[in-house]
C-alpha cells in the first residue's frame, strides 16, 4: 500500500446482510438503520486519527471587496499552530474548481465575491486553537459595489462579478452576469393567445432554501508516504470531487484516494466541494492528518443553497377549460459562482409548463451571477420553483373559468404520448389525471380536531401549536391541490453512467456476493437496494456491501433521483454478467450430466442453479469451488441531447416522474398562523424495489416542500448581501410537531426503458407539496400569496 499510516477510527467497513429472502419488492430493513437510531453509526464528523490536527477556515466578513492585505503573523506565532495558508501558498497552477465551470477559487485571490468566502486556512493541534488563530489573521478589505438582483446585475454599467469569462456558456448569453440562458420556443404564442377566452398573469417569488442536513460538512485528510493523500469525507459524488481536488493539489488522480465516510444527509448540498480541498492542503503542508468539521454557522456558508427565483407567467384557456398557450420568464439567482446553475436553468425551462399539454409556449430561463451566496443543487433542481408558479396559475385559471381546480388540471393533463415543449415525446406512463383523482378521492380529515379532546382544546392540533396562541378563534380550513413533473437522471447530453463491481465466491461453504460501487449513501437506502438486487439476480442469501471509494469506477452523483436507476442498474447489469459466467462454468463442468444445462431457462435461487420448472441442477458453491467470479462493468441510460440554444428543442431528459398532493390546512386568520393538518400524496414509482424506503422518501420530500411553503428561507440583506440567519435558531425547519399526517398512495406503472421498470422518486414529492400548501392557505384566506415562504405578516396584512 502506498499509505502505511494507521487507519483512522470511524473508517467505513463492509456492511453484510444475511437473509433467506430479501430480494427486490420486499421491505428489507436497512443495514445501517439500527446503528443510526442507536447512535452507534460513525459519521464523517466522528472520524479520528491519533496524531491529527484540526483545520479551520477564515471566511470573508463582507460580500464584495478587494483584499488589500492579509497579515497572518500573529496566527503563525500562536503555540499549537502548524500552518496558515492563503492563496499565495497554493501548490499548483490550477487554483480554481467547479462542477462545470471552474470559477470558484480555492482561497480568495485578491477579491471576495460573497459573504463567507474562504480566505485563509489554519491547522492547529486543537480546534479551539485553530479557531483563535484564524481570528488573529488581519485582512484589510476595500469594499466594492454590490450586484444583488436582476436590475443591478444587468444594468448597462453593472459591475462584472466575473471579468473575462471564457467558459462555454459565455458566448451564448446577452450579458456577462448571466451564467446561462435557455429559451424554449414551440408553436405560435401570439396566434394561440387569440383563441384564449381567459388570460391570467402572475409574478411569483421563491425564497432561498437551505438543504438543512443535520450532519455538518466534515472529513479527514491523511498524507501518504507516496506524496499523495487519503481523504475520508461525506460527499454526494466521490469521482466528481476527485476530478476537482487533484488538479489544485498538483497531484495525479491515483494519488488522491477517496473513501466515503458516514453522511448525515445531503439533498444536493454536498454535490459541490466544501472542505475537501482545504483539508488536503493542510495535511500535505503539515505532513499530518487534518480533520475539518464545520459548526452550524459555518455550514450555512460552506455549501450552496436552492436558487431563489422571480417568475413571471402568462396562461390562456378557452371557456371550456383547454389551455391555449403559456409564456414565462424565470430568473434564478445563482450567487457568486456557477456551481450547478447551468443545469438548473435547463431543468427550470424544460419543465416550466408542468405536466400539462401545451403546444404553444414561449419560455426563457436565466441564472444570474450576483454577490449573494452561491446557489446550486437542491432536491427538485429548478423544477421546484417552476411548479410553485405554474400550479398557482392553474388555480387562477380554474377560478376565472368557474371550474373545479382538480377537474381543470385533469382536463389538461399530459399522458403517455404527449409532446413536451422541447419536442420530446413522453414514452412511458404519465398518470397525471389518475394521481389527482386519487388524492381528491381520499376522505378529508375531521375538522376542528382539537375539540375532540373533550374539556379543553388540544393545542398541538391548533395553528401555533404548543405556543398556545389560539384556542380556535378565527381558525378557517383550506384545501389545496397540486401536481408536478420532474426529470430523472442527468440530462442534456451528459454522459451519465454508473459502475458496479460484483464478486461471487464461496466463503465457509456458502456462496457470497460482494457489491462494490462508489455510490454515496446519503440516507436514501441505496446500500439496502443493492443487496436486494444482488440476492434477486444471483440467488444468494449473503451479500456484502463494500465501502464506497474511488478504487472502483464512478457511480455518478447521488442526486437527480438517479441512483436506484443508474447504480442499481449497474449492479443488476454486472450481476447478470456474473450469473452468465457462472452458468457457463456450470455448463462446462456439468453439462454432460443433464440436458437442461443446454436447453432450459436456468435460474439462480436459494444458492442453487434451478430450471424454470424448479428442478435443481447444482449448488452454486459446487460450481464456484475456490475460483471466484469478479466483474466490474459500466451501465448507461439511453442517450440524451443538449437543448437547442435558440429554440430549446431536443430529447434532453431520460425519464419523467410525477407526484400529486392534497393539502389540508387550518389558518388562524387573525394571527397569521398555519397548521398543516394533512398532506396526502400519490406518486407513480414504476416499480417499488423496497416499499418501506419508497414511502420514507416520499414523506421526506413532502416535508421539505412543506418547509419552504411556510417557514424556510435564508434571509440575505439586500443592502449588504450578508446572510442574516445562519443558524437553526433563525432558519426554521419542520419538526415532528410541524409535520402533518402524510398518507401515501403508490402507483407502479412500469417504465419499459428502466431497470425493473422503476422510476426515480426522491425529488418529485418536493415539487407539488409546496404549491398544494399555498393553494390551501389561499382558499382559507382569499389572499393571492405569490411568495414563499408564507409568513404570518403576509396573512394579517401587517407587512
Amino acid at each position: 500500500m502506498a499509505n502505511t499510516r494507521t487507519t483512522p477510527s470511524g473508517t467505513p467497513t463492509n456492511v453484510t446482510q444475511k437473509h433467506t429472502r430479501g430480494g427486490i419488492g420486499e421491505s428489507t430493513l436497512r443495514p445501517d438503520g439500527t446503528l443510526k437510531v442507536t447512535g452507534e453509526f460513525a459519521y464523517s464528523s466522528d472520524m479520528w486519527h491519533e496524531d491529527m490536527l484540526w483545520g479551520q477556515t477564515l471566511r470573508s466578513t463582507v460580500a464584495h471587496a478587494e483584499i488589500v492585505s492579509i497579515d497572518v503573523s500573529e496566527a503563525l506565532a500562536m503555540p499549537g499552530v502548524y500552518s496558515v495558508l492563503t492563496y499565495d501558498d497554493l501548490p499548483a497552477e490550477m487554483k480554481n474548481y467547479g462542477l462545470e465551470i471552474q470559477d470558484t477559487p480555492v482561497l480568495a485571490n485578491g477579491r471576495v465575491r460573497h459573504h463567507g468566502e474562504p480566505v485563509a486556512l489554519v491547522a492547529a493541534d486543537h480546534p479551539e486553537t485553530a479557531r483563535r488563530a484564524a481570528a488573529k489573521i488581519k485582512i484589510d478589505y476595500r469594499e466594492l459595489p454590490l450586484v444583488t438582483d436582476e436590475a443591478s446585475a444587468l444594468a448597462a454599467d453593472a459591475p462584472l462579478v466575473h471579468e473575462g469569462r471564457d467558459d462555454h456558456h459565455a458566448g451564448h448569453v446577452p450579458h456577462p452576469n448571466i451564467v446561462h440562458r435557455q429559451p424554449i420556443i414551440r408553436g405560435n404564442v401570439e396566434e394561440a393567445r387569440k383563441r384564449a377566452d381567459v388570460i391570467v398573469e402572475g409574478e411569483y417569488t421563491f425564497g432561498m432554501q437551505d438543504q438543512a442536513f443535520l450532519g455538518p460538512e466534515s472529513g479527514l485528510a491523511v498524507p501518504g508516504e507516496d506524496g499523495g493523500v487519503d481523504l475520508y469525507v461525506a460527499t454526494q459524488w466521490l469521482h466528481s470531487d476527485l476530478k476537482q481536488i487533484a488538479p489544485v493539489l498538483g497531484l495525479p488522480e491515483e494519488k488522491v484516494r477517496m473513501t466515503l465516510s458516514g453522511v448525515g444527509g445531503a439533498f444536493g448540498g454536498r454535490e459541490d466541494i466544501s472542505m475537501q480541498i482545504h483539508a488536503c492542503l493542510l495535511a500535505l503542508a503539515t505532513n499530518k492528518p487534518v480533520k475539518i468539521v464545520y459548526n452550524r454557522f459555518e455550514s450555512f456558508f460552506g455549501h450552496v443553497h436552492r436558487h431563489p427565483a422571480k417568475l413571471h407567467y402568462e396562461h390562456g384557456a378557452t371557456k371550456d377549460g383547454k389551455l391555449t398557450h403559456m409564456k414565462c420568464r424565470i430568473v434564478l439567482d445563482g450567487g457568486a459562482y456557477a456551481s450547478a446553475s447551468p443545469a438548473v436553468v435547463g431543468n427550470a425551462s424544460s419543465l416550466s409548463v408542468g405536466p400539462y399539454v401545451l403546444d404553444d409556449v414561449d419560455i426563457e430561463a436565466i441564472a444570474l451571477y450576483t454577490n449573494n451566496p452561491p446557489c446550486g443543487a437542491m432536491r427538485g433542481f429548478g423544477a421546484v420553483q417552476a411548479c410553485f408558479a405554474y400550479e398557482a396559475q392553474m388555480d387562477k385559471l380554474a377560478a376565472k373559468l368557474g371550474m373545479d381546480p382538480v377537474e381543470f388540471r385533469q382536463l389538461n393533463a399530459m399522458e403517455m404520448g404527449t409532446v413536451m415543449p422541447t419536442g420530446q415525446v413522453v414514452d412511458s406512463p404519465a398518470p397525471v389525471a389518475e394521481l389527482l383523482r386519487r388524492v381528491k378521492a381520499r376522505p378529508l380529515p375531521p375538522e376542528r380536531q382539537w375539540e375532540s379532546a373533550g374539556e379543553g382544546a388540544d393545542v398541538r392540533a391548533l395553528p401555533g401549536g404548543l405556543s398556545n396562541t389560539t384556542h380556535g378563534e378565527g381558525v378557517v380550513r383550506g384545501v389545496g391541490y397540486a401536481v408536478g413533473i420532474k426529470n430523472v437522471g442527468f440530462s442534456e447530453g451528459f454522459d451519465d453512467y454508473s459502475t458496479a463491481r460484483v464478486r461471487l465466491e464461496v466463503i465457509n461453504g456458502e456462496p457470497v456476493a460482494m457489491v462494490h460501487t462508489a455510490m454515496a449513501e446519503v440516507g436514501q437506502g441505496g446500500v439496502t437496494v443493492h443487496a436486494q438486487i444482488a440476492r434477486t439476480e444471483l440467488g444468494v442469501t449473503q451479500v456484502t456491501i463494500h465501502p464506497a471509494d474511488t478504487q472502483v469506477g464512478s457511480a455518478g452523483s447521488t442526486s437527480a433521483s438517479r441512483q436506484t436507476y443508474m447504480t442499481g442498474g449497474a449492479v443488476k447489469n454486472t450481476c447478470e454478467h456474473v450469473r452468465e459466467a457462472l452458468l457457463e462454468r456450470g455448463r462446462r463442468k456439468n453439462g454432460s450430466y443433464h440436458p437442461a444445462w443446454a436447453h432450459a431457462e436456468l435460474l439462480l435461487e436459494g444458492g442453487k442453479v434451478v430450471t424454470d420448472g424448479g428442478e435443481v441442477l447444482a449448488d452454486i458453491a459446487d460450481i464456484l469451488e475456490d475460483e471466484a467470479i469478479d466483474l466490474e462493468l459500466e451501465f448507461r441510460h439511453r442517450p440524451t441531447v443538449p437543448f437547442d440554444l435558440k429554440t430549446g428543442q431536443g430529447d434532453g431528459h431520460v425519464q419523467y416522474t410525477f407526484a400529486a398532493h392534497r393539502a389540508v390546512v387550518e389558518v388562524d386568520t387573525e394571527l397569521g398562523l398555519v397548521k398543516v393538518v394533512e398532506l396526502a400524496t400519490a406518486q407513480d414509482v414504476g416499480k417499488a424495489l423496497n416499499m418501506l424506503s419508497v414511502v420514507g422518501q416520499i414523506q421526506g420530500g413532502t416535508t421539505q416542500g412543506l418547509g419552504v411553503a411556510v417557514m424556510e428561507e435564508i434571509i440575505v440583506d439586500p443592502k449588504t448581501a450578508k446572510v442574516r440567519n445562519p443558524s437553526f435558531t433563525d432558519y426554521l425547519i419542520p419538526t415532528i410537531l410541524d409535520t402533518p399526517t402524510i398518507p401515501v398512495d403508490v402507483l407502479e406503472l412500469a417504465d419499459p426503458n428502466a431497470p425493473y421498470g422503476l422510476r426515480g422518486l426522491g425529488e418529485a414529492p418536493t415539487l407539488s407539496s409546496t404549491p398544494a400548501v399555498l393553494a390551501a392557505i389561499r382558499q382559507a384566506t382569499g389572499l393571492e400569496l405569490n411568495k414563499t415562504p408564507i409568513r404570518p405578516e403576509a396573512l394579517t396584512g401587517t407587512l
